[in-house]
C-alpha cells in the first residue's frame, strides 16, 4: 500500500506553503491552525487542481507530517507483505490484524517546495512486537520536531532522535507496549500516543495493559529525565503543554483520570475522573481553559478546565463547574477526532461526520449540523486556516 503526500494551497497537516512551521501533531500545541495566508475551498488531487506537488510514500501509516522550514517530516511502517492496509468506515470490530511479516519503521525528509524526498532513515527492521487494530497501523504516532532535532515514536520498536539532515543522535528502547482492549490483553490495538517536545524535553504518554506511564527524556542526549508510573489502562491521547501567567501543566489523559503534571519533574499536580473507558482525542488549549474531550459509547463529556488546579477536582453529584472547572457537559465529546479551538468557539467533529460548535468561554451550542459529502467516517482531526474548517473523512473527502 502507498499514501501520498500532497501540497495543495492547504497541505493535509494543515500548513499554507508559507514559511509558518507545523511541529507536531496538529502543529504547536495541538492546536490545529494555521492562519496568515489564503487557503484553496477547492482541489482536485488527481487532476492537480491547487496541487503544488505529490510525493508517493511508502508503506502504511496514520501518524501525520510535521513542517519546519522547508522540510516535511514523515514516518511510515513498510511491510514485507505487499496486501497490509487499513480498513476504514464505520464498525466497532476489536478482532486485530496480527501483522507477522518483517517491517522497516522509516522517517522521510521531503523538500516543502518541490516535493523531492531529501532523506529516507530505516530506524528499525524486524517483525513487530505487538497487533494494530484494522483501521490502525504500525507507525501511528506523528513526528515532532524543534528545529534542531526530530523525534519519531514506533511504539515497542524505540524512540529515535535525528538532526535535520537524517543524522541519527540517539534511541531509546520503550520497552513493549501493549495498547489494546482492557477486557482482553490479546487484543492488541497499537499505540496512538505521540511524542511532544517541551523546552529541552521529550515527554512521551505511555498508557498501555500494565505498567503505563509518562517520561521525559533529554532532547540532545536521550538520557531519561524523569518517569511517573500511572495506574491507567490503555490509551491513545497525545498529552498537551497548558500555559498560563508563567506556568506550565503537562496536560494527560485517559480513563481512570484526566491528569496535570509539573512537565520539568513529571510530578502529579491535579487529576480529574469522569472520563470514557477508550480515551483517543488530545486535550487542546483555548483562552483561559484547556479542553479535554472524549466520546465512546455513552459517556462522551466535555470539561474546561481553569489553570493552577490541585488535588482532586473531579466534580460532585450534578455539579458541572467548581472552581477550576469552567464548565462542562456528559455529552457531546467526539470518540477519534481532537476537537478544534477557533476564535472563540470550540467546534468538535464526531467520527460519524456530525459537526458542532460551541463558545468556548461558556460551552454554550451555537450549532450542530451533518457535513455534507459521502457519509463516510472520520477519524482525523478538523483543521483551520483563513477563516476556514476543513474536516478530511476518511474515504478523502474534505
Amino acid at each position: 500500500m502507498r499514501r501520498l503526500v500532497v501540497f495543495a494551497a492547504i497541505v493535509l497537516a494543515g500548513v499554507s506553503l508559507s514559511a509558518q512551521n507545523w511541529p507536531a501533531f496538529r502543529g504547536t500545541n495541538a492546536a490545529g491552525v494555521a492562519d496568515g495566508r489564503p487557503t484553496a475551498v477547492k482541489w482536485n488531487a488527481p487532476a492537480n487542481e491547487n496541487v503544488a506537488w505529490k510525493t508517493p510514500v511508502p508503506g502504511v501509516a496514520v501518524s501525520s507530517p510535521i513542517v519546519w522550514g522547508n522540510r516535511v517530516f514523515v514516518s511510515t511502517a513498510v511491510s514485507s507483505d505487499p496486501k497490509q492496509g487499513i480498513r476504514t468506515g464505520l464498525y466497532g470490530d476489536v478482532e486485530p490484524l496480527n501483522d507477522a511479516s518483517t517491517h522497516a519503521w522509516r522517517l522521510l525528509a521531503i523538500d516543502k517546495n518541490t516535493g523531492k524526498v531529501l532523506w529516507d532513515k530505516v530506524a528499525h527492521e524486524g517483525v513487530p512486537k505487538t497487533k494494530r487494530h484494522p483501521k490502525s497501523s504500525q507507525a501511528s504516532p506523528t513526528p515532532v520536531t524543534d528545529g534542531r532535532h526530530v523525534i519519531v515514536s514506533f511504539g515497542s520498536e524505540g524512540l529515535y532522535a535525528y538532526d535535520m539532515d537524517g543524522r541519527s543522535l540517539w534511541t531509546r528502547d520503550l520497552g513493549v507496549l501493549n495498547a489494546g482492549w482492557f477486557f482482553d490483553p490479546d487484543y492488541e490495538w497499537g499505540v496512538g500516543s505521540s511524542p511532544i517536545i517541551y523546552k529541552n524535553l521529550v515527554i512521551v504518554q505511555c498508557d498501555i495493559q500494565r505498567h503505563s506511564f509518562v517520561a521525559a527524556f533529554d532532547v540532545d542526549t536521550g538520557k531519561q529525565v524523569w518517569r511517573t508510573e500511572r495506574d491507567e489502562i490503555p490509551s491513545w491521547s497525545t498529552p498537551t503543554i497548558f500555559e498560563s501567567s508563567g506556568k506550565a501543566e503537562l496536560v494527560t489523559q485517559a480513563t481512570k483520570f484526566i491528569r496535570g503534571y509539573d512537565p520539568m519533574t513529571g510530578k502529579e499536580l491535579w487529576k480529574l475522573s469522569g472520563n470514557s473507558e477508550i480515551t483517543i482525542p488530545t486535550p487542546i488549549v483555548g483562552p483561559g481553559v484547556v479542553v479535554i474531550t472524549n466520546g465512546y459509547r455513552g459517556v462522551q463529556p466535555i470539561f474546561a478546565v481553569k489553570p493552577g488546579a490541585s488535588g482532586d477536582i473531579t466534580l460532585k453529584d450534578a455539579q458541572t463547574k467548581s472552581d477550576f472547572i469552567a464548565w462542562s457537559m456528559n455529552r457531546g465529546g467526539p470518540y477519534i477526532p481532537t476537537p478544534l479551538v477557533y476564535g472563540d468557539q470550540l467546534y468538535v467533529l464526531q467520527i460519524g461526520g456530525v459537526l458542532a460548535s460551541y463558545r468556548v468561554s461558556t460551552g454554550e451550542r451555537v450549532y450542530q449540523e451533518r457535513l455534507g459529502g459521502t457519509g463516510g467516517a472520520f477519524s482525523a482531526s478538523p483543521v483551520a486556516a483563513d477563516g476556514k474548517i476543513y474536516c478530511v473523512s476518511e474515504d478523502g473527502d474534505v
